[in-house]
């Protein structure tokens, strides 16, 4: 038995390299295009019990390298079914199944993936809030560097005093 994917060419580059290309400078109207159209992904996912589990910039690719692109969510390598298909009605895991398998990208994922506690598709929601964050600071104009070097050195720490039992 032979298969074939097909997929979409996609000649844009991903979103993080997109902002970097305009200097992380984007209109407004631009990035409110980009962050619905990552919140319409999500939906359409989670709406089919799917959990990305690693939405970050680098996962985000642009169809073509125009100023007016959509963007594309990519790379469910590490996604997961965790709960109920809403369309279908029919539930594999259960509507409240949670998982806890550390896997994410450590500047984008949410605290409960770091503290290996039990988590569920609003994971996701973090991840989009943080890549979110990334595209309004390209917006307003703000690019604060040490902005992810603090926050993966807390995450760290978040961690080691887990693990540590603190």
């Amino acid at each position: 038995m032979n298969m074939c994917v097909v997929m979409e060419i996609l000649k844009g580059g991903d979103l993080f390299t997109y902002l970097e290309r305009k200097k992380f400078r984007i209109p407004e109207a631009r990035a409110c295009k980009i962050i619905h159209s990552l919140a319409t992904s999500l939906f359409y996912i989670h709406s089919y019990g799917i959990t990305h589990r690693d939405l970050k910039p680098e996962n985000v690719l642009m169809v073509d390298e125009t100023d007016s692109s959509d963007v594309k969510l990519v790379d469910f390598g590490l996604s997961k079914i965790i709960g109920k298909f809403f369309f279908l009605e029919l539930s594999i895991l259960g509507p409240n199944e949670t998982c806890n398998d550390p896997f994410g990208t450590l500047s984008y994922v949410a605290p409960e993936v770091l503290l290996q506690q039990p988590y569920a598709k609003t994971v996701d929601i973090w991840s989009l809030g943080k890549t979110c964050l990334r595209i309004i600071f390209s917006v307003i104009k703000v690019w604060l560097p040490i902005f992810y070097s603090v926050e993966l050195f807390l995450s760290m720490m978040m961690t080691i005093e887990k693990l540590q039992g603190k």
